[in-house]
């Protein structure tokens, strides 16, 4: 019989605010339905955690929502809102998808896939109808969001995409409008690449118009663009930011396609300044209702520039100036007027600093926050070390004391008890499994594990190993600095600091008993400590309380540094691993040595021992996985067991489902994996850290794991009902191997071509594969069929009697359904932005038969709209070929005719119906203005023109 194993399954994430590879979004409360918002007056804040996009009450720290696509394991990596609809998210990730959120109902409304690797910008037009989206690839795709697909794409950066922005000239009503009297192709877009290009491409002719080196010296990281889009600042490397013109009266000739626009600039450079920072800059934002910018780079602070108005400026030119006569007044100087216009004054004069505002950690992205009560400025900011911060910034008009540095800014909120602020080292569960431990660099929490919120946070050392005492009501943690903390969960104390080693304590354990513990470090000892409770005086009275004390009582030296120590279940046994790649094994009561296992050729990074104290298993930086025999400490088998240092092992701690020598390993590249310790094979990979795991902790019944990683998440695996077959999860792999091979082939090929500035947008996946397949399959049904019904109708004429045809099983099971309408069936589930790419997957042999039943809906009227997008797509692919086939003309010339009365029938009843609406209109206008005279101008008009017989004058009040 073939053995199965319960599958484990990622469950929950928890313990990250907000990631590194993401930026920060605030939205306020009045953008959210009256179901979600919980109104508390500061916004949310919208940020990327992980392969999740989380919302967060920024007043009470509190998490609204949480969306997260369960087919989607890719980091997200861009973020941005909807300006005409405030629901409206869009979120670009990591394997270059991009999905449309509703953030009131917290689901996907579209989902695009169109770049071949991350995307890094995204940018909604003023209309809010098209995105266009920039990633590593170096492409610029703009999507239309009505008919859900890719308009086309635009290559001509050579590094990957900085910033986006839509430019919309403001045309007349009737000049606006291009042929076919829509709008959606006019306009502009700028954008700017980590080539230091920026560029403005004309979005009607889809080329670009203009290039200009933005930075003088390497990248540009980032574009800010003025709201009233009369300018934009660029920045880049060493605190330089370029500052730019934009005409309007340029880019409208453009627009209107005149003849005199050859030699005119859109862009004009306006000079250059510098931050105070050197760093690279990689945020640029203007206040999108006053006149402040915020610049960022990669440091622990965010700078606020003010723009100064015309007459600050003026007045300062003329200080200047005045300082200027006054230095030269001994010598005879000729009279030069100067202009006091602001356009020609230098841009060192219009942006001045305003203050620098300092975070507690270094800045990944900040937002301005438009909160209609607070006359100060607020700004949003997520920093890198998992943590969203808000800012109360003082403006120059409110500043009392201009020379004091006093209350400039002050930290508002602040959103940081859900996660740690550095990496999490160590994990530790309690006995019955329902709180868990999590240490790291400054700060140790308790998690409930059913409900992921944090109970308690105390503030540690740099803890590198951790456990719960026996009654899970205190947490030892051993540090680097040699000291062991001991911390009272319920009153969240500290109740004793022990000096214990002279260098990093790397690993303790509570023995199995649960009376001592020991405690391994780099000083190349191990101590044993006893747990003793001792009646100590309350200071100021006679009073004693009780107080847990730990005793050292025995200490084992050894040769090398100790990395990891593990108890033997039936407490006989203590394992010791060094720094020597060695693990010595140990009589637990007279401390002689029992075994040397030797075999690893990098030091053992952790290790455990089986609940039946049989098998001991050990993980070491050189990638392998040793399983040993503790009777004679002979090596059952060495496994590589994953592509970098392996971190943490596992076993199941009980055997209640035959599982006992079954154990967990996770490693530095980002995997957990799930082996069987009998049959030395692989069950299971588990994957969804996004950074290296450093810790893993079992449960006591086997029932769930938990990791904690690099990118701050702390994950849980549970155990599930679902069995996993060995040969089913190979087969698996290979399928996945497959796959990633097909659509690599697939790039490469699309690569090998030159390709024109503007290219169609699309993406072959293996989805659109499987889609053109569906298509194929469904068509060769449906020919036969088709041709089969029309033999069975035209005998039927003759015999009424005749008996129908045995037909398909396939359309016999849905019901008896016809071969067109299966078809129409199978395209319509295919979605709007994938159908171009599934398409094209058809042979041309295939198309006599898809024009057959594109006649076919168009005569039974069935979905004209997606009639109309397969025709003509399949027209533009394939247009030489149908030109010269003499089979194809009858065929299309039928279609047309079809086509043309359908859509005839659909104009007029669409004519029809806007006049109604218009009549309707009108009526419900009529019906809430009322006209009124006001008696006392009228009688005064009357006066005034001696009676000459002038009417009322009426005022519409609606």
């Amino acid at each position: 019989m073939v053995k199965s194993y319960l599958k484990f399954e990622h469950s929950k994430t928890f313990g990250l605010v907000t990631s590194v590879s993401s930026n920060a979004v605030w939205s306020r409360d009045e953008d959210v339905s009256a179901t979600v918002r919980r109104s508390t007056g500061a916004g949310r804040a919208v940020v990327g955690a992980n392969e999740e996009v989380l919302c967060w009450d920024v007043k009470k720290g509190e998490l609204l929502n949480r969306w997260h696509d369960a087919d989607c394991s890719a980091q997200v990596t861009a973020i941005t809102q909807s300006q005409t609809d405030r629901d409206i998210f869009a979120v670009g990730y990591e394997d270059g998808t991009i999905r449309l959120w509703d953030s009131g109902v917290a689901t996907i409304i579209i989902s695009f896939n169109g770049h071949k690797s991350a995307v890094t910008h995204l940018a909604f037009d003023t209309a809010g109808v098209r995105l266009a989206s920039g990633g590593k690839d170096t492409d610029i795709i703009i999507w239309d969001l009505i008919a859900e697909v890719g308009l086309f794409k635009l290559r001509g950066h050579t590094d990957w995409i900085t910033s986006l922005n839509f430019l919309n000239p403001s045309l007349g009503a009737a000049e606006g409008l291009n042929g076919s009297g829509q709008t959606e192709d006019s306009g502009f877009l700028l954008s700017t690449g980590k080539d230091s290009l920026v560029k403005i491409w004309d979005l009607a002719s889809q080329h670009c118009i203009e290039t200009h080196v933005a930075q003088s010296n390497g990248e540009c990281w980032s574009l800010g663009l003025s709201p009233d889009q009369s300018g934009c600042i660029t920045a880049g490397n060493d605190g330089e930011l370029r500052v730019w013109s934009i005409d309007e009266s340029a880019m409208r000739d453009v627009a209107r396609e005149k003849a005199s626009t050859e030699n005119r600039r859109i862009l004009t450079d306006r000079g250059t300044f510098y931050r105070s920072s050197k760093d690279r800059t990689i945020g640029v934002c203007f206040h999108p209702r006053l006149d402040y910018i915020g610049f960022h780079g990669s440091e622990k602070m965010i700078e606020i520039w003010r723009i100064r108005s015309s007459t600050e400026i003026q007045k300062s030119l003329a200080r200047k100036r005045k300082r200027k006569k006054e230095k030269l007044k001994d010598e005879i100087v000729a009279e030069q007027p100067e202009a006091d216009h602001t356009s020609s004054a230098p841009v060192t004069e219009v942006f001045v600093p305003h203050v620098i505002v300092r975070t507690s950690g270094k800045i990944r992205s900040f937002d301005w926050m438009t909160i209609k009560s607070s006359g100060s400025l607020q700004l949003l900011a997520a920093t890198t070390n998992n943590e969203i911060e808000t800012y109360s910034v003082v403006t120059a008009s409110k500043r009392k004391n201009k020379d004091s540095e006093e209350a400039e800014y002050s930290r508002t909120l602040t959103v940081d008890i859900p996660g740690h602020r550095t990496d999490i080292r160590s994990l530790a569960l309690s006995s019955d499994d329902r709180m868990l431990a999590s240490a790291s660099h400054g700060s140790l929490k308790i998690w409930n594990v059913q409900t992921q919120s944090c109970l308690r946070t105390l503030e540690c050392g740099y803890s590198l190993c951790s456990s719960f005492l026996p009654g899970d009501k205190i947490v030892v943690i051993g540090n680097k600095s040699g000291e062991i903390e001991v911390f009272d969960i319920a009153s969240s104390t500290l109740l004793d600091t022990i000096k214990a080693h002279d260098g990093p304590v790397w690993a303790l354990q509570v023995q199995p008993d649960g009376k001592s513990m020991v405690t391994g470090s780099a000083d190349k000892t191990a101590k044993f400590w006893n747990f003793q409770i001792v009646q100590e005086e309350i200071p100021g009275t006679k009073r004693t309380t009780a107080k847990l004390k730990l005793v050292h009582t025995r200490t084992l030296k050894v040769a090398d540094d100790i990395l990891s120590l593990r108890f033997s279940p039936d407490s006989r046994l203590l394992a010791v691993a060094l720094l020597d790649s060695t693990v010595k094994v140990f009589f637990i009561d007279t401390l002689k040595l029992f075994l040397n296992l030797y075999g690893h050729k990098l030091p053992v990074l952790n290790m455990d021992i089986s609940y039946d104290s049989k098998l001991i298993v050990t993980c070491s930086a050189d990638k392998n996985i040793r399983l040993w025999g503790l009777d004679f400490g002979d090596c059952h088998r060495a496994f590589f067991g994953h592509q970098d240092s392996i971190m943490a092992v596992g076993f199941i701690p009980n055997n209640n489902e035959g599982n006992g020598h079954n154990f967990f390993s996770a490693s530095k590249d980002r995997v957990i994996k799930y082996w069987d310790g009998d049959k030395f094979e692989q069950i299971q990979k588990l994957e969804g850290h996004h950074g290296e795991i450093w810790a893993l902790v079992v449960s006591h019944s086997g029932e769930f794991i938990a990791s904690a990683s690099h990118d701050k998440s702390i994950r849980t695996w549970y155990q599930t009902d679902e069995q996993v077959f060995l040969e089913e999860e190979r087969e698996k792999e290979l399928e996945e191997l497959y796959e990633s091979a097909l659509t690599t082939s697939l790039e490469q090929e699309e690569d090998g071509d030159e390709k024109p500035e503007a290219v169609a947008a699309g993406k072959q996946t293996v989805t659109t594969l499987m889609a053109g397949e569906r298509i194929m399959e469904a068509l060769d049904l449906g020919i036969d069929d088709v041709e089969l019904m029309r033999e069975w109708k035209e005998r039927k004429m003759v015999q009424p009697n005749t008996a129908p045809p045995p037909r398909h099983a396939l359309y016999m099971a849905l019901d008896n359904i016809s071969a067109e309408r299966h078809l129409l069936n199978v395209v319509q589930k295919i979605p709007a932005a994938s159908l171009q790419d599934a398409l094209l997957v058809l042979p041309f042999s295939k198309l006599p038969a898809l024009f057959t039943f594109l006649d076919i809906w168009a005569s039974h009227q069935w979905d004209i709209p997606l009639t109309c997008r397969v025709l003509f797509f399949i027209l533009k692919t394939h247009y030489r070929q149908i030109v010269v086939s003499k089979m194809m003309r009858p065929m299309l010339d039928r279609i047309r005719g079809t086509l043309r009365r359908v859509l005839s029938q659909q104009k007029d009843e669409m004519g029809f119906n806007l006049a109604a609406l218009q009549f309707i209109g009108a009526q419900v206008r009529g019906h809430t203005q009322r006209q009124y005279v006001d008696e006392e101008t009228w009688e005064d008009q009357v006066q005034a023109n001696n009676g000459t017989g002038k009417k009322r004058e009426y005022l519409n009040i609606a």
